[in-house]
C-alpha cells in the first residue's frame, strides 16, 4: 500500500507564490526508481500535467509552467514551488506517483498511485 499525501495549496492573487508538497510513504519507499509528478484539475476540464520529477533526477515541466514552476525531489518526497501565479494556473493540484521511474510521457495512467487533492485558488 502506498499513501501520498500533499500539503500546501492555498489562495493567492495573481503574481503570488505557493509551495505544494508531497511525501510517499508505505510500500513506496521499496521502490528502488520512481516517479512522482503534479497534474491539475480545473472544474469542467480534463486532469492536465504540471510537472514531474524522477528519482535519478530527471524533470519534465509542462510548458505552460515552465519558468515560473519549480520541482524537486529528495528521498520519496517532492516539492512545487510555484511562482508568479495566474488565474490559469488555478485548480485542484494532485501529486502522483509511479514506479519504475519516469517515461518520456506525462500522462494520469501512467501513474499508479494519487494524493487526494489540493486546491489552488489564484484571484
Amino acid at each position: 500500500h502506498v499513501q501520498l499525501v500533499e500539503s500546501g495549496g492555498g489562495s493567492v492573487q495573481a503574481g503570488g507564490s505557493l509551495r505544494l508538497s508531497c511525501a510517499a510513504s508505505g510500500l513506496a519507499l521499496a521502490y528502488s526508481s520512481y516517479c512522482m509528478g503534479w497534474f491539475r484539475q480545473a472544474p469542467g476540464k480534463e486532469r492536465e500535467s504540471v510537472a514531474r520529477i524522477g528519482s535519478g533526477g530527471t524533470i519534465f515541466y509542462a510548458g505552460s509552467v515552465k519558468g515560473r514552476f519549480t520541482i524537486s525531489q529528495n528521498h520519496y518526497k517532492n516539492v512545487l514551488e510555484m511562482n508568479n501565479l495566474r488565474p490559469e494556473d488555478a485548480g485542484m493540484y494532485f501529486c502522483a506517483m509511479r514506479s519504475g521511474g519516469c517515461l518520456p510521457t506525462m500522462i494520469p495512467t501512467e501513474y499508479n498511485y494519487w494524493g487526494q487533492g489540493t486546491q489552488v485558488t489564484v484571484s
